[in-house]
């Protein structure tokens, strides 16, 4: 559906490497008064922002003539001026021709840009006919927290917008679901056509070919933020700080430049990310970003909080998006979206990761969840002084063990599968004791509520692994079994990660019992999915320093 620009992205020089496009990082600068402001500018400017955008709707108390001289003298880059009114989601409640007077002196003092809203756009633009500057340029923006309308509807706004005389366009819509992301991005292709591309001229209305500025609010927007690069925007947002938000879900501008490397994104960068819900806990683009910019590769890799998972896939269908790791609740009912699964996935049924074929575009569904987890428990049992020569001909330390999986989700069929090809016993523990018995039926196993837990009868070289969302951030004070009943097992393993060490864990270390953090799994898993994504090598020290830096 979505398709990258049809020409290379402008270069430009800066912090010792090329830009591979022209897409500008403003930092909204929103303290309350003008000394702080002056102080944030130079901040902002120190972390790599192209601009700032000087949000007067913020400041407690403004004499209009000396502050406005002030901000546009002092600040070390190119000036956006705001007075954005409650109307449209700022600070403003009074005089509007007070505010649109403010607007015109920042003008007149030499803003570079000021944004005004398309409901007074026709007549502010005309109040300065004559008199505008030539290096000063007009934001008409267009604020919708209900929704994302339609395409026709957006391209419909967008005409409207470039007929005021805007010399940039800006809509922010709220994001009820992922997808609506897709229909600003396609806007903002057919908006603003790159140098050779003219065919696409005859799309809708759209033909003054206005530069657009296309946000997504709210966490299911945070992809418009990030990927404006590819697609052709204007310019980005990131908060200067974490805390110093103006919009919902803003990254920061450390987050954009250094995480998500957004100067180097460009037509061509494969969009690879993590589906799940919740997502923002993932350190999965700390890590593979990380590495891309490593190893040279063009990708970028981001949170994508996804409700309908068959609704992304039919939606972002392009070879733009190149490949995902598929976390919770959706590691079943990704099987049903791809075009074929790996045997081994098909027998687990269920999938953590995804590729879309380069020679053919179909989605190829994997399991490595399977792999990193039951590595890292025998890993874990190799050190284990409970090992108890459990050791045998099958070479795996899990032959003969009882291994207790609480869940029955996609994870925990990947660990339930793991251990009984490596020899385990294995029983499924769930609050919801029908689909423990579904499961293990499934890999030939015994089932349990989770009520019942604490009274399996105990034995030698026990293993207790959890592939819930139990004592995951932010509910970390939570676990799916109390202290006392952990003292029967000889190895506890937690597939959480965020936090590293959960109460789960740090309650089976107070017993003595030899723990696994989740965050073995994660790198475990991660190697072969990079490989997948990539058609490189992993470089599994780097995997495991970036990890360590970022745990």
């Amino acid at each position: 559906m979505l398709s990258s620009s049809c020409s290379d992205a402008l270069k430009v020089e800066g912090e010792g490497m090329m830009r591979r496009n022209s897409t500008l990082v403003c930092v909204p600068i929103i303290a309350e008064s003008v000394g702080e402001m002056v102080t944030d500018m130079g901040k902002a400017k120190g972390l790599g922002a192209d601009l700032v955008e000087i949000r007067l709707d913020y400041l407690k108390t403004f004499n209009h003539n000396e502050d406005l001289k002030c901000l546009v003298k002092e600040c070390p880059l190119p000036t956006l001026f705001s007075y954005r009114p409650k109307w449209a989601g700022g600070q403003y409640d009074s005089d509007e021709k007070n505010r649109l007077d403010a607007l015109r002196l920042a003008m007149d003092l030499g803003a570079d840009y000021v944004d005004v809203e398309l409901q007074v756009a026709r007549e502010f633009i005309s109040s300065i006919e004559g008199k505008k500057p030539e290096k000063l340029k007009v934001i008409v923006s267009s604020y919708n927290f209900e929704e994302t309308p339609s395409v026709e509807a957006i391209g419909n706004l967008v005409a409207a917008m470039q007929a005021t005389g805007a010399d940039i366009v800006k809509i922010a819509t709220t994001c009820l679901d992922i997808t609506d992301v897709a229909r600003t991005f396609q806007i903002a292709v057919h908006s603003q056509v790159p140098s050779g591309c003219e065919e696409l001229a005859h799309v809708g209305k759209l033909r003054n070919f206005v530069p657009l500025i296309g946000l997504g609010l709210g966490e299911r927007g945070l992809i418009s933020r990030i990927l404006s690069a590819k697609f052709g925007g204007y310019l980005t947002y990131g908060m200067l700080e974490p805390g110093t938000v103006s919009a919902p879900s803003q990254p920061t501008i450390k987050d954009l430049i250094h995480l998500y490397n957004f100067r180097q994104i460009g037509p061509d960068t494969k969009v690879f990310g993590v589906i799940s819900k919740p997502v923002s806990h993932s350190k999965s683009p700390k890590l593979y970003n990380e590495v891309f910019k490593s190893v040279g590769f063009d990708g970028v890799y981001a949170h994508l909080l996804v409700d309908d998972i068959q609704k992304f896939f039919q939606t972002y269908s392009s070879m733009d998006f190149a490949g995902f790791s598929v976390g919770i609740p959706h590691k079943e009912a990704a099987l049903k979206c791809c075009d074929e699964v790996d045997p081994v996935a098909k027998s687990i049924g269920a999938i953590n990761c995804i590729i879309r074929r380069p020679a053919d575009g179909k989605l190829f569904g994997f399991n490595t969840d399977y792999v990193g987890a039951i590595s890292a428990i025998e890993e874990g049992l190799k050190g284990s002084h409970n090992n108890n020569g459990k050791n045998t001909t099958s070479g795996s330390a899990l032959a003969g063990r009882l291994f207790v999986v609480i869940g029955a989700g996609g994870a925990s069929k990947a660990l339930a599968y793991g251990a009984k090809q490596r020899g385990a016993r294995v029983v499924i523990a769930n609050r919801t004791y029908d689909r423990a018995r579904e499961l293990a039926d499934t890999v030939g196993g015994d089932a349990l509520s989770l009520d019942d837990l604490p009274n399996i009868p105990p034995e030698d070289g026990m293993i207790l692994a959890n592939t819930t969302s139990i004592g995951m951030q932010p509910k970390v004070d939570d676990t799916p079994i109390s202290k006392h009943a952990l003292r029967s097992y000889s190895l506890v393993f937690d597939a959480i990660y965020t936090p590293r060490v959960t109460r789960l864990l740090r309650e089976a270390a107070e017993c003595g019992v030899t723990v696994v953090s989740g965050l073995e799994m994660f790198i475990g898993q991660a190697y072969e999915q990079f490989e997948k994504f990539t058609g490189l090598p992993a470089p599994k020290e780097l995997f495991r320093k970036v990890m360590e830096n970022h745990s």
